[in-house]
């Protein structure tokens, strides 16, 4: 067993990491024990330390943990050992140990990850899914139904793209989709056996029909998705498409008289991927090369061809199917953003590491041995070294389990043009590595970088990434935000790049330029956030306080916008002043399904008068039922705010 020292030095080098986790933990509370439970349950982690009696030093610039001891060791692992037998549907067996580190005494648990057969382990009050926990990078998170099938997955049982969709029959299988399938798998293996199947063997044998409970052939999601007529796909599953979606400039940074271009897809999956693919080649901006002995130039889109092909392929892969929205892609002036609903049942941290786990088992089978698909795990490590090929800024991946999405961007700009030269120029008495100016780069374009994109980025180690981004830190190039795995860092005023908004936390998932992790419910107001949008004043103000309240309510517009998925970010872009009550009645209840919003928010992301928002589209809702006060007692509170009703 690791002894306490070794996990001092190491909390104090890297701060809590996926295995190890440090509690003051005077008891054996309910925090202790969901700690337990995600060590215990996630694929893969090989289990995890805890370090009791250790307290973190919040106000330190570095990782500073000190030992204030445990003042009954024995009684503390008598009853973690008791909790750990009683409160889980099946018992959890630690390794606990009392130590002594500078006179004061520690414990030290190891959680050993249970056997495959015997998880989920979860809190028996609670039931499943949320009684149930994953490590997820230095978190303890509750699980959803995607993770339930992770873990059932590993039980062999059956995934929810091998479930059968009721009321679709044999007949809403195409079968030139099935020809479709057969020149595909021809072309990777013309000796394949299932070539010589008929059409319902072939089905069977990738599990796309079974019977149901009266002994009916019927098509299973992954049938269904696979191969299933357009007007089947739309009766099915009505938002499963994609949407292509133009939106001019850099940012989300909607014209509320300017509608976006958008392209929606519904096929069957190999000719989706197809058409999404000519849809982003057709639009993207074009380089060319004239190679050697050729007098004819060869167009080349500016992010390579395989790069798409594999983010599509991804994206409908791994997508959730239990979810009812669309994936997006996003074409920016600076980037190409992918959006697909399902967080990565992989640990963001080890994006690009070999090993899959497949949400859509079935669905990836066929896709891999059609060759649509990278071998199992290497699509993200293709990516990344395909771009770099071509000399490309690397593209940033997010999972968001709060919002259940996945994001990836794949930027335009190249590595260290002569812009980037001149630009970096500018700080040359901070004696920069080549890999410190690619992290600037990065920073430059993206807003934010932490330190699993620093390792990604430069091929090295953890450590090695924490110590070039304090440095830069502390030469004021970057200044640092959130802690533990959550750290990460944005343009420092010295860098001249505009700081992304505040409110952002967790890995690079939800910061602004995208990337952030913040979950949708925003528990503070957000810098700029006006405490009286409509702007209410006895005298009225001059034409510069004028302007400058309506750049920070367009600020924090922006920020409220930034944290919403992108269909809905995009219905909001569309909304003019004019726009019929009953469209933007139902933008309000799909954003109170979100979380719970007060009215100076939705006044500003709907450009209204809060008591336009009140009389228009609030009081007719809750009249119907579909809304509801958080604060039904005090209606009059200034932090009452809306959320829909059970019923909706």
């Amino acid at each position: 067993m690791t002894n306490a020292l070794d996990l001092l030095q190491s909390l104090n080098l890297l701060d809590e990491t996926e295995r190890i986790e440090a509690k003051r933990a005077t008891e054996a509370g309910k925090s202790l024990l969901e700690t337990v439970c995600a060590f215990a349950n996630e694929p893969g982690l090989g289990g995890g330390w805890l370090l009791l009696g250790v307290v973190r030093e919040d106000m330190a610039l570095f990782p500073s943990y000190q030992v204030e001891g445990v003042p009954k060791p024995d009684k503390l692992c008598a009853d973690l050992a008791t909790q750990c037998r009683e409160v889980f549907n099946l018992p959890v067996r630690l390794e606990l140990s009392t130590e002594q580190v500078g006179g004061l005494a520690v414990v030290v648990a190891f959680v050993p990850e249970a056997q495959p057969q015997d998880k989920p382990i979860f809190f028996k009050s609670q039931g499943l899914p949320k009684g149930a926990m994953r490590r997820i990078g230095s978190t303890d998170q509750h699980c959803t139904d995607d993770d339930m099938a992770v873990f059932f997955q590993g039980r062999q049982r059956d995934s929810f793209d091998a479930a059968l969709v009721p009321d679709a029959t044999l007949g809403d299988l195409a079968p030139e989709a099935l020809d479709d399938y057969r020149q595909a798998r021809a072309e990777t293996n013309r000796d394949a056996e299932e070539l010589r199947w008929s059409n319902e063997e072939l089905l069977r044998s990738l599990g796309c029909i079974a019977k149901d409970a009266g002994g009916t052939w019927r098509p299973t999601v992954a049938g269904l998705v696979l191969f299933g007529q357009a007007q089947a796909l739309r009766r099915c599953f009505p938002m499963t498409r994609v949407d292509y979606i133009r939106v001019p400039g850099r940012e989300w940074l909607p014209d509320p008289e300017r509608r976006f271009d958008t392209i929606e897809l519904r096929d069957p999956l190999f000719r989706l991927i197809r058409r999404a693919q000519a849809a982003v080649l057709d639009d993207l901006p074009k380089g060319f090369d004239l190679p050697e002995g050729e007098l004819q130039r060869q167009d080349k889109p500016v992010i390579p061809q395989r790069v798409i092909r594999e983010a599509l392929v991804n994206a409908l892969m791994h997508r959730s199917y239990r979810s009812h929205g669309p994936v997006q892609i996003i074409r920016y002036a600076n980037r190409l953003e992918i959006r697909n609903p399902g967080f990565s049942l992989k640990s963001p941290e080890h994006l690009g590491e070999p090993g899959s786990e497949p949400r859509n088992p079935r669905i990836a089978a066929v896709l891999h041995e059609t060759r649509f698909a990278e071998t199992k795990g290497s699509g993200i490590r293709v990516m990344r070294e395909t771009m770099e090929q071509a000399g490309l800024t690397p593209p940033l991946f997010e999972s968001d389990r709060a919002v259940d999405q996945f994001v990836a961007r794949y930027f335009f700009h190249h590595f260290l043009g002569a812009e980037d030269i001149a630009w970096l120029a500018r700080f040359k008495d901070a004696q920069l590595s080549s890999d410190d100016t690619r992290a600037l780069i990065v920073v430059r374009e993206a807003g934010a970088i932490d330190n699993a994109t620093y390792r990604a980025l430069n091929k090295v180690d953890s450590l090695s990434a924490s110590a070039a981004l304090r440095r830069l830190r502390d030469i004021g190039l970057l200044a640092q935000r959130g802690r533990g795995s959550a750290t990460y860092y944005v343009p420092a005023e010295r860098l001249g790049v505009a700081e992304p908004s505040e409110g952002a936390g967790g890995n690079l998932s939800s910061k602004p330029s995208g990337l952030s992790s913040k979950p949708s419910g925003l528990s503070s107001k957000p810098r700029g956030l006006s405490s009286n949008p409509s702007g209410i004043s006895s005298n009225p103000p001059a034409p510069s306080e004028v302007s400058e309240r309506k750049r920070l309510d367009d600020e924090a517009r922006h920020i409220l916008i930034d944290d919403l998925p992108g269909s809905l970010a995009a219905r909001l872009g569309a909304i003019g002043q004019r726009h019929p009550p009953q469209e933007i009645q139902s933008i309000v209840v799909d954003l109170c399904g979100l979380r719970a919003w007060r009215v100076d928010e939705l006044s500003l992301v709907l450009r209204r008068n809060p008591e336009v928002v009140r009389q228009n589209y609030l009081r007719p809702l809750m009249r119907e039922g579909r809304i509801a006060m958080t604060r039904p007692e005090e209606p009059n509170s200034p932090q009452q705010a809306y959320r829909v009703t059970q019923a909706t």
